[in-house]
This record gives C-alpha cells, sequence and structure tokens, in this order.
C-alpha cells in the first residue's frame, strides 16, 4: 500500500507539474475515492502536503522576482481569517463527524467544478477582459475585491483543501488582467504558502492529519513535479488542460454521486 501512495504522490506530482493545476484538485479526491481515506483526513493530508511543495514554490518564485507582495498582502488579510474561522467551524460541528464529512465530501466536489470551469473559461475570460479595460477594477474596488476573494478562497480551501491553484489563479487573472503568466503564478503560490500552513495547523488541531500518509505522498511527489516541470514544454498544453478537465468532472460527478 505504500508504494502505491509513493505513486500517486508521484502521479499527482508530473500532472501539476505539467499543467500548473493544484495538486488539491488532484490529490484530495483520488484519497476519498481509490483508497477511501474519509474527506476530513484527505483534507487536512493534502493540505499538510501542499504547505511543503508550494513552500519550495515561492521560494523559487520570489528569486525571480515574480512574486507581486502587495497582491499577497490583500489577499492574506481576507484568506487567513477566513481559514481560522473555517477550522473553528469544523472544530464546533465536529470535522470527523460522519455527517459533517459528507458535507466536506461534497464541498470537495463544488471545489473540483470550479477547477474545471476554471481550467475551460480563463483563456477567454482574460480575453474578454483585455477588449473591454474600461470593466476592469481599480482603486479601493480592487483592492476590497482582492481581500473578498482571499476570504473565498480561506474558507474553500480550509474546508475542501482546493482553491489555491487554478482557482485562485483565475481570480487573479481577472482582477489582474496585466499580469504576467509567471507573476500569477507566483502571486498565487505566495499567497497559498501562509494559508495552506494555517489550515494544516488548524486539521492539525482538529485531528485530521495522517502523517504516515502525508510522508509517503512527498516521496512520491517531488521527483514527479520536477519530472512533470521538465516535460511541461513536450506536451500540448491544451490537451493537458482538456483531459485534466475531463477527468476532474467525471470526479466530481463520482464524489456527488
Amino acid at each position: 500500500m505504500l508504494m502505491t501512495y509513493v505513486g500517486s504522490g508521484f502521479a499527482v506530482g508530473l500532472l501539476v507539474g505539467m499543467t500548473g493545476v493544484g495538486g488539491g484538485s488532484l490529490m484530495t479526491p483520488l484519497l476519498t475515492l481509490l483508497f477511501g481515506v474519509s474527506p476530513s483526513v484527505a483534507v487536512g493530508t493534502d493540505l499538510a502536503f501542499a504547505s511543503v511543495t508550494k513552500s519550495a514554490g515561492a521560494f523559487t518564485h520570489r528569486l525571480r522576482g515574480t512574486v507581486h507582495w502587495d497582491i499577497v498582502r490583500r489577499l492574506c488579510i481576507g484568506a487567513l481569517p477566513a481559514a481560522v474561522l473555517a477550522t473553528l467551524a469544523l472544530k464546533h460541528y465536529g470535522a470527523l463527524d460522519q455527517r459533517i464529512g459528507q458535507l466536506i465530501r461534497y464541498s470537495i466536489a463544488a471545489s473540483v467544478l470550479l477547477t474545471v470551469v476554471a481550467l475551460l473559461f480563463k483563456g477567454k475570460m482574460l480575453a474578454w477582459l483585455n477588449a473591454h479595460p474600461e470593466r476592469q477594477l481599480r482603486g479601493r474596488a480592487l483592492t476590497a475585491t482582492t481581500i473578498a476573494a482571499g476570504a473565498l478562497l480561506g474558507t474553500l480551501v480550509t474546508v475542501s483543501s482546493i482553491g489555491a491553484g487554478a482557482i485562485g489563479a483565475t481570480l487573479l487573472v481577472m482582477l489582474y488582467p496585466q499580469l504576467e503568466s509567471a507573476e500569477v503564478a507566483g502571486t498565487d503560490i505566495a499567497y497559498a504558502v501562509p494559508l495552506t500552513a494555517i489550515a494544516a495547523f488548524g486539521h492539525w488541531w482538529l485531528g485530521s492529519i495522517d502523517w504516515t500518509l502525508l510522508a509517503t505522498l512527498l516521496v512520491g511527489s517531488l521527483p514527479g513535479i520536477t519530472l512533470g516541470s521538465w516535460a511541461a514544454r513536450a506536451v500540448p498544453e491544451r490537451f493537458l488542460r482538456a483531459l485534466l478537465a475531463m477527468t476532474l468532472t467525471g470526479v466530481a460527478v463520482k464524489l456527488l454521486y
């Protein structure tokens, strides 16, 4: 079973490296559906997994100068308190309770479907914004909306472990269409580091992290991400994203039914 977890970590890391989609969109449903891990433990373990892998990515982006720290600050103002409040809510209602577990399962499915929308329509949304610059937010409205987006992402990530990847990047593109792709990725990863760390700490407090499972996933994922990053240019991005969108849609349907 341990080697199966290592192999799953490698496969997810490979896809994340090639597509840039957050590992939570893939890892959490995989743990829940394929290995029968309870939704709460799957979310908690994946958050701890993400906090480690995203820290390495954020360090690299910082060295490259592709992080907009002012945007990171705005997102964190909304996301970090939301993560704490979501954790307290899970504690109050019982994160390991079967009914809450079912609710978390549905939230995972909803987050996966949002990820599919983000994958399929991000380019069209960006093209529309560039064609209608008068519709772009500025000043205080942009700041307030960014903080609100952070709060939404903080809640989604804490409850489902999904949202800091494709969904977060899509929101950044919509709010800041002038950012380059590398800057979107760097800023998205940078704010996700404290968010996933706080959310993971909350799940540790709730007792919903499997540390052995976490270690085996990391053993497989780190070389997978490296290899996937090297192979990214060799595989057509549109093909990968379409394949990933179809796979995630199937996963969401399976989670719901």
